[in-house]
């Protein structure tokens, strides 16, 4: 699939009348509604990310993060499955070796909808042909609709963990269809109800080799974008970062309509007309854009430097991650000075403000953003480590 400039972002902003109409739905199934699933393929806009081998359109970093700002301010669990199952079937149609690439995507059209824990959390035992799979995963997110699921894994020969150097451990990730899942399900949660991030294991699957991947991989099978050669962290980065700032955005979108009509108790100004919001809407307005580009600069100044040969080295990376904890922190603070001034409005169930506000406190618990991330970053900028391979 072959897309203009800005397309894909276009493909989210079709959906804004179906996703506001479906999100309770979504938030009663703890699932996404079927009718969004539906819409997202038929739109196109479900496999847009992908390497065009897998039917998809290869959107540059600056089209990634505004579609996926543009799906949390719709709904922070609609833009939730876009940070989950787009970066998922990325990963695995960039890295799958031939003989997974074919039983996954192409047997099925390249109609396939993954999502998943990539973090480690499996054991492999290397066995003839493949690995013989056994754990548990917590936050598989966006498998409620998944046909397929990604399970990250240790190889381990003999009972012995294999090292990739350096002292860092050999991590995979492996590719199942969805009936050699155990799903055990605990998604009871604040926010992000409707995402479908179920809880899962399996217990000694066999995996062939093929449908399986280096979780740090930078060289792709398929795939000619510069985030191909960048792999999954920096997809994955910039998903997180994106997903807070479109929160943010419409909770300050929302409180901005709000403030005409909005009147405290024993107060006759509305809050439209109070110098205090207006210096606070002024502030957090600048940060959020701020933020905002202080993520596309990072992003795009490391895919420009892949694009033109260079090394995507740590320092780069290290910039990338901490735009992403940068923004999510910043989005996290405009949305609470929204729910502030809100008021009451901000604790209705049902409305966006409300839905909104659980949404980001529960988002931005990822480890993926944690402080642990800018410490790691700002140990490379100090030359106190050379690197750090999760960054």
């Amino acid at each position: 699939m072959k897309t203009r400039h800005g397309a894909v972002v276009g493909l989210a902003r079709d959906m804004r009348d179906l996703v506001r109409s479906r999100a309770d739905d979504s938030e009663r199934l703890r699932t996404l509604s079927p009718h969004i699933v539906d819409e997202m393929w038929a739109s196109g806009l479900m496999s847009a990310f992908n390497p065009i081998p897998a039917g998809g359109a290869e959107p540059s970093f600056t089209e990634m993060i505004e579609t996926w700002i543009e799906m949390a301010w719709q709904d922070g669990s609609f833009g939730w499955i876009g940070i989950a199952n787009f970066p998922s079937s990325f990963a695995a149609a960039c890295y799958l070796p031939d003989e997974g690439f074919a039983e996954v995507f192409t047997a099925h059209d390249h109609r396939v909808t993954m999502g998943g824990q990539f973090f480690p959390n499996g054991q492999g035992a290397a066995v003839s042909g493949g690995y013989r799979l056994s754990g548990s995963w917590s936050f598989g997110s966006g498998t409620g609709h998944s046909q397929y699921v990604a399970a990250g894994f240790l190889p381990m020969d003999a009972g012995e963990i294999r090292w990739a150097g350096d002292g860092v451990p050999d991590m995979q990730v492996a590719v199942l269809p969805r009936d050699e899942v155990t799903f055990t399900d605990g998604w009871h949660v604040q926010g992000l109800k409707g995402t479908g991030s179920y809880d899962y294991r399996v217990d000694d699957v066999f995996v062939p080799a093929e449908r399986t991947f280096p979780l740090f991989a930078r060289r792709p099978l398929r795939g000619d974008s510069p985030a191909a050669r960048m792999g999954l962290m920096p997809v994955t980065a910039a998903g997180h970062a994106a997903w807070a700032l479109g929160v943010a955005k419409s909770m300050l979108d929302d409180v901005s309509d709000l403030a005409a009509t909005k009147f405290r108790m024993s107060d006759m100004a509305s809050l439209a007309s109070r110098p205090t919001f207006q210096k606070g809407l002024a502030h957090h307005t600048a940060a959020w854009r701020a933020a905002r580009l202080l993520v596309l600069d990072a992003f795009t100044t490391a895919e420009s430097a892949v694009a033109a040969g260079a090394d995507l080295t740590p320092a780069l990376r290290a910039d990338m991650r901490v735009a992403a904890v940068y923004a999510t922190d910043t989005a996290r603070a405009c949305a609470e000075w929204a729910h502030l001034v809100a008021g009451t409005d901000a604790i209705r169930e049902g409305s966006r403000l409300e839905r909104a506000f659980r949404d980001i406190y529960t988002g931005t618990q990822h480890a993926f953003i944690s402080e642990k991330v800018a410490i790691d970053a700002a140990q490379i900028w100090l030359g106190i480590i050379e690197d750090q391979p999760g960054l």
